[in-house]
């Protein structure tokens, strides 16, 4: 292969797997809530790997909406983990940070 030739699969066209966290936890008033997304890929490399995941979680738009999804202790949450693994749409929904979650793999 010239170095000018690529390969196949390109980092933007193969990212290889990953895995989705979903946390959840209850609020207040004893509601199941989402607490958190993240996702982080599956390394390849043979041997002991940590990584951390930068959890989210996505917010209403308005104050209202706000207000309205605490008292009735429904707040938004995604309904399709393929939102939280790919970047397409993600840019328009507004999320907040909400910690961190290490995660290691052990890969032969």
């Amino acid at each position: 292969l010239s170095p000018r030739t690529s390969t196949p699969f390109t980092r933007a066209s193969f990212a290889g797997p990953q895995i989705v966290v979903s946390v959840y936890g209850p609020d207040f008033f004893g509601n199941d809530v989402v607490r958190g997304y993240g996702a982080v890929h599956v390394p390849f490399i043979p041997g002991r790997h940590t990584r951390t995941i930068a959890m989210f979680v996505p917010e209403s738009t308005s104050r209202l909406q706000q207000f309205t999804s605490w008292f009735t202790g429904r707040r938004p949450e995604f309904t399709d983990p393929k939102v939280v693994a790919q970047g397409e749409g993600r840019e328009v929904t507004r999320v907040r940070s909400q910690g961190f979650v290490t995660i290691s793999f052990n890969v032969m």
